[in-house]
């Protein structure tokens, strides 16, 4: 039996959170230790942010490429070679990664690359990826393990190729039609991106709007920007069987509102939402408890039930966004080496979707604040009434801000428009330091530019 090594803390997965807390710790003197499964980095710097952003920037230049003659500036055909938009993205994500891993263990902290899983309430047993076995125990553990790409219920899915939001970044070539499945980020992003590389693109979504946690207004308006650019966006559909024919095409069967229809493609990206990485850690042997998804439940401190283990990042069924994950590491790194008393507990959530134009959103929704009972005045304004917008020919989408009359505090804002997620900020940081709606909207802000649409958005709650 491998000899047991004793930290004082351990985490579980080097994502955007659990790297840097690591570290934090390490840093205050503590012994750490770090089990990581694949790379240093998380979801975010391998298969996420980084990754896809940097090929999003590759499609909207293909995008304003094909719409120069709109400007006055003519071009000739357009091509995309995939080996250059992935060689771009990948010497991005190496630079992230190896970043990543030099600051983790130039900490001090014991990196330990390799497949973890409890064998006792803070005990753990690691296969390393280089063979051998590793024992280990702490007091503190934190589990920062993140989800994984879903497969659908689907018949006939185990005998045809698919893609996933990883291996789809992978491609050589551009898809000749590209079904996709998942109304959501994931499946928004890829599908317009793919779209403006030259594929034929078809989004299913089995609910009766895209981006589902979204106002109607705003779903709607997303769909008629993807209609728009040649996406063809299928709501309220079930999928009902897909195969594959001698050809190699995929045929997708799905029930539409008017009746089934087989849909034909080359290519079919599953972006149907993610699970939880929880299944191979044994939490059995912690008494840790999990919901039917997998998910770690957790209470406003990032506390599971068994005292000493944490639980932070996508793994806790809380946003699965970079930037929460990293705020559950600040809130950490406040109780566990600073002694203080920080909780998520009515925490803005501010998110983009990196679709062009941007959706920038914070705070309550209109639906939301209206379930919740609440009192409040909604101001919303096109973009078409934006002279930066209008300046740059990007126009599409509408600002939205929800407010109190009575504290006059913005509740919350989505923003579809150009730089959707910059302006979101604003708004934000005004939500943040409690500024009322009337101080943006007599504000003076610099022209021609995106910020001073606020004002005329909430001159809009005076007429």
């Amino acid at each position: 039996m491998a000899e047991i090594q004793t930290y004082d803390a351990i985490v579980i997965g080097a994502g955007q959170g659990g790297g840097p807390l690591a570290s934090a710790l390490e840093q205050s003197g503590k012994k750490v230790a770090m089990v990581e499964r694949e790379h240093v980095g998380g979801t975010c710097v391998n298969e996420g942010c980084t990754p896809t952003k940097t090929m999003v920037a590759s499609a909207r230049v293909a995008y304003l490429a094909r719409r120069g003659a709109d400007y006055g500036v003519s071009t000739g055909p357009i091509s995309i070679d995939m080996e250059v938009v992935r060689k771009r993205k990948r010497d991005i994500v190496d630079s992230f990664r190896s970043g990543s891993e030099k600051r983790l263990v130039s900490s001090g902290v014991d990196l330990l690359m390799g497949e973890g899983e409890f064998t006792g309430p803070k005990r753990l047993r690691v296969s390393l990826n280089d063979g051998g076995v590793r024992e280990i125990e702490a007091e503190t553990i934190i589990i920062n393990t993140g989800l994984r790409p879903a497969t659908p219920p689907l018949e006939g899915i185990e005998t045809i190729p698919t893609l996933n939001s990883t291996s789809i970044m992978e491609l050589d070539t551009v898809p000749e039609h590209l079904l996709v499945i998942g109304g959501g980020y994931i499946g928004l992003e890829f599908g317009q991106m793919f779209r403006r590389f030259g594929s034929q693109v078809t989004l299913i979504q089995r609910g009766a709007r895209l981006l589902s946690r979204e106002d109607k207004d705003v779903a709607d308006e997303v769909a008629k920007i993807l209609r728009e650019d040649g996406v063809e966006v299928l709501l309220q559909t079930k999928l009902k069987r897909v195969a594959k024919d001698a050809s190699g095409k995929i045929h997708l069967t799905v029930e539409t509102p008017e009746g089934e229809r087989t849909l034909v493609g080359s290519h079919l990206l599953l972006a149907p939402g993610r699970v939880p990485n929880t299944d191979k850690l044994n939490l059995a042997a912690t008494d840790v408890k999990a919901n039917k998804h997998g998910l770690i439940q957790v209470n406003d401190k990032l506390e599971t039930n068994v005292s000493g283990i944490y639980a932070i990042g996508d793994v806790n069924g809380g946003p699965a966004f970079t930037h929460i994950s990293y705020d559950d590491f600040r809130i950490l790194r406040t109780n566990l080496i600073e002694n203080g008393n920080a909780s998520i507990k009515d925490r803005l959530l501010p998110y983009t979707v990196f679709i062009d134009p941007q959706l920038g959103r914070v705070g309550l929704s209109e639906e939301e604040a209206r379930k919740q009972g609440l009192d409040i005045r909604v101001a919303k304004m096109p973009m078409s009434y934006v002279a930066r917008a209008l300046e740059t020919d990007e126009s599409r989408g509408f600002m939205k801000a929800i407010v109190d009359p009575q504290t006059k505090q913005i509740l919350g804002a989505a923003v579809l428009g150009l730089e959707g997620g910059e302006v979101m900020a604003m708004l934000q940081i005004a939500m943040m330091g409690k500024l009322p709606y009337t101080a943006l909207r007599d504000g003076v802000f610099s022209h021609p530019n995106l910020s001073e649409a606020l004002n005329n958005l909430f001159s809009i709650l005076d007429q």
